[in-house]
């Protein structure tokens, strides 16, 4: 037969039928005899991990932070828990105890260290202040929790912050896959502090080193190499090298900081096991670390302020079901009314929204924006709406689109509202903001003094786009992070007072009608053109700005999940022209331009809450 030449069908069939006798199949094999027929063996057990959690005054944390932990997937009947309580002055040890009486059944294997007494270290000076004793005592436990896994024959470790909110529940699976002796899931907070270093000095303290914000921010993503990892990390004791690593006591040559985290990234160095972060997913987040002064009502007031970090891109961190967890009272923080502007089919913002508000505290009324994409051109007529003679939008030279006059006639109609109810002070937030750290103290301590100084005021701006950024705003005397609003834009949060309600009413802007966070710089007159305030004769409203501000935009245009219900419409008179412009090349939305350095808002009064937190370290 011919090289290459196929075999005829009558002799290829025999084989191909001797091939698939009785029995066989990719899955069994069937010899003559029953001894010798084989069947594939079974896949290998998932891994053996031991979680060990560390708390102290975490009471705050431990129901968002267990309830993650519990939704990891990885299996139970092969995790074991390792937790200890430090120190604490809160019921950080009852929650803990509650916890584990409603998971023990779940877990393999649970090793419960409480402490009742003592409540503090001798040498601290606050519950946040890390005392040498303390070190010691954070460094004796983690490595009883090291021994504890080793001796009860773990394959990893994974040492988790009471305080970190694990929301990827295939963390550990992930982790895992890397192979690396010691690991780290890079955490995400509302700053650019991590859970990491890229750079760390000879003495083995922190080094800013320009590799560390691009991985930060994911600019550059996969698994690197660093120097340290803290907070939540997982060990492969199955690596022979592992057998070397230590939290206490420090290595013989250890010469640097009385530190837990540095005398572990000194005894990894020593063993020649190298660190690495992963930031290829978004795995979860942890606080930013507070000032040494920092109080436990402002440690659980930050750990708040993560839990609505997590809303913005993400589900909630709902609560472990097995603690019980206090019940929110929400009032209006001294306000009349506490308005929520939200669209109709918006029904994943007003969620959100209504959600964050919840475990804030805050009351509020939600009011129903008009949907301006919805109205067609007689009901706009009925109404007596016109345009602003001559309105152009600055950035793209079209004329005002349906979603801006919808969002107009929302203002305004919260602002009727007010001025039917007779509402001295309320709050008008719109659905697509995220809070500033403390916001609702701030406000209310913004109130507070700006009432104590005797202050006459109709607008006062919590979130903008400030617009004039070549001079600085003028600081309100005696009245803390509060300046005189110069040209902004953006209505995401604002206070207005019955009397600015009124002004804003009696200026009949519906026949003259510009986007709304146009009118309101006309108002207080700091709106740069004159062919738009010559129409409004009246431009007294007295309008302020907290500095720095307390709410933001949840997403800026570009951004993953942007979508504008304002400027992605039709043009307001004509439904069929679109308005698409915003997707690509829109300035409105994007982030407030660079400010001049002299034009820093920079003699503004600080309070002490400005400066709680630490950003990077």
């Amino acid at each position: 037969m011919a090289a290459g030449r196929p075999f005829p069908p009558r002799l290829l069939l025999p084989l191909l039928v001797l091939a698939a006798g009785p029995g066989s199949g990719p899955f069994h094999v069937h010899g003559y005899f029953p001894e010798e027929r084989w069947n594939p063996e079974s896949g290998l057990r998932p891994p053996r991990v031991t979680i060990a959690v560390l708390a102290r005054n975490a009471a705050h944390a431990l129901p968002a932070a267990l309830g993650a932990l519990e939704r990891l997937r990885h299996p139970k009947e092969r995790t074991a828990l390792w937790v200890a309580v430090d120190h604490s002055v809160d019921n950080t040890t009852a929650v803990l105890r509650e916890w584990l009486g409603g998971v023990r059944g779940l877990y393999h294997r649970v090793e419960w260290r409480p402490m009742e007494e003592p409540r503090w270290y001798p040498d601290e000076e606050g519950p946040k202040h890390w005392s040498p004793s303390r070190y010691e005592h954070v460094m004796k436990l983690r490595q009883a929790a090291l021994e504890s896994a080793r001796a009860n024959w773990a394959d990893y470790l994974l040492f988790l912050d009471a305080d970190n909110v694990l929301i990827n529940p295939d963390t550990l699976g992930l982790l895992m896959a890397e192979n690396k002796t010691v690991v780290a899931p890079m955490l995400d907070s509302r700053a650019a502090y991590s859970n990491f270093w890229c750079g760390m000095t000879a003495q083995g303290y922190y080094r800013r080193t320009p590799a560390y914000l691009p991985i930060r921010k994911r600019e550059r993503r996969g698994c690197f190499a660093v120097p340290m990892v803290h907070s939540t990390f997982l060990v492969d004791l199955r690596k022979e090298a592992s057998r070397a690593l230590a939290f206490y006591p420090p290595h013989p040559d250890y010469t640097w900081a009385f530190d837990d985290i540095i005398v572990f990234a000194f005894s990894c160095r020593q063993a020649e096991v190298q660190m690495f972060v992963c930031n290829r997913e978004v795995y979860g987040f942890l606080p930013v670390p507070l000032r040494s002064h920092s109080t436990l009502r402002d440690e659980a007031e930050s750990f708040l302020h993560v839990q609505l970090e997590i809303m913005v891109k993400h589900p909630p961190a709902e609560p472990s079901p097995h603690v019980w967890v206090p019940p929110k009272v929400p009032d209006k923080m001294g306000f009349d009314e506490v308005f929520m502007i939200n669209l109709q089919r918006r029904a994943d913002r007003r969620e959100r929204m209504l959600r964050t508000l919840y475990e804030q505290e805050i009351a509020c009324k939600l009011v129903e924006a008009v949907d301006g994409k919805a109205m067609n051109s007689s009901e706009v007529e009925a109404l007596g709406i016109r345009m602003l003679p001559g309105y152009k939008d600055p950035y793209h030279g079209r004329p005002l689109t349906k979603g801006e006059l919808g969002c107009f006639l929302s203002h305004y109609r919260v602002w009727q509202e007010i001025v039917a109810r007779g509402l001295e002070k309320s709050v008008v937030f719109e659905d697509d903001l995220r809070f500033e750290i403390f916001f609702k103290r701030r406000l209310m301590n913004l109130m507070h003094d700006l009432e104590a100084a005797g202050l006459t005021w109709d607008l006062i701006y919590i979130g903008r786009k400030r617009m004039q950024v070549e001079r600085p705003e003028k600081s309100v005397p005696r009245v803390r992070n509060l300046v005189e609003a110069d040209y902004s834009y953006w209505t995401l949060g604002y206070v207005l007072s019955l009397r600015g309600a009124r002004k804003l009413l009696a200026a009949e802007p519906l026949g003259k009608m510009l986007p709304v966070d146009e009118f309101l710089p006309v108002m207080f007159d700091k709106h740069p053109l004159a062919d738009y305030t010559k129409h409004f004769t009246k431009r007294d409203l007295v309008a302020f700005s907290a500095e720095p501000l307390l709410v933001f935009p949840t997403h800026y245009t570009g951004e993953e999940g942007y979508v504008s219900d304002t400027e992605t419409s039709v043009v307001w008179d004509d439904e069929a022209t679109l308005t698409d412009w915003d997707r690509a090349k829109s300035q409105k939305m994007k982030e407030q331009q660079e400010l001049r350095r002299e034009a820093q808002n920079s003699d503004v009064l600080q309070s002490p809450l400005d400066s709680a937190a630490r950003d990077e370290l």
